[in-house]
């Protein structure tokens, strides 16, 4: 008997194997969700420091520097960017037209995404770290 694959599960998760590179990850994507995750790791590139790097971390891409700063993935009628509880509830009013939960963000495929806004939480989050490593 075949198992019927749930729709709900990330794109990851319907390869053969996880993704070893970020390039891997997105690559099995599909579109509109491709497309959509570009958009977003353009944009948190364009908010961390030159030094932050793109792994995979629990089988998701992610910008790290110092330690993983956010993490985004592709489901299958939004993606989803992990910046922390701390980082969502700064920014909850700006959010309120987004499915949230502890420390995730849903972003609907088929709706413009806030790319703004997804810079911002980013250098929250970067500021964040910086203020974690510069403690006595």
């Amino acid at each position: 008997m075949k198992r019927q694959k749930s729709s709900k599960s990330s794109a990851a998760a319907r390869r053969k194997g996880p993704a070893k590179t970020v390039d891997e990850y997105l690559a099995g994507v599909p579109e509109p969700a491709h497309s959509t995750l570009q958009k977003i790791r353009a944009a948190i590139r364009s908010a961390v420091p030159a030094e932050a790097t793109e792994v995979i971390s629990y089988g998701i891409p992610a910008f790290k520097y110092k330690e993983v700063l956010v993490w985004y993935a592709a489901f299958a009628k939004h993606c989803s960017l992990f910046p922390t509880a701390a980082v969502i509830d700064q920014f909850k009013d700006e959010l309120k037209d987004f499915t949230l939960s502890k420390g995730t963000i849903q972003f609907p495929t088929d709706k413009p995404l806030p790319l703004a806004l997804v810079k911002k939480m980013v250098k929250v989050r970067v500021q964040q770290v910086e203020n974690k490593t510069q403690r006595p």
